[in-house]
């Protein structure tokens, strides 16, 4: 759940920062990889990268929302 929460904050427009697109929160979670994230998590996580976005474009907040590519 941890990686999925980060990348829905990174993804988001929050009052002290713009939304990051996609492909950089998931670079940043992949940094993140084997420190702050389990590697077999991250791992899953790029295998379905893909519905990640989709999702986020589905559910977004703001519908002028570009930040999910």
């Amino acid at each position: 759940m941890a990686v999925a929460d980060v990348y829905d904050a990174l993804i988001s427009r929050r009052v002290y920062k713009p939304p990051f697109p996609h492909e950089q929160a998931l670079a940043m979670i992949v940094e993140e990889r084997g420190s702050h994230f389990d590697p077999d998590i991250v791992d899953a996580m790029c295998q379905v990268a893909g519905e990640f976005a989709s999702i986020a474009r589905n559910f977004r907040d703001e519908p002028d929302h570009e930040s999910v590519a």
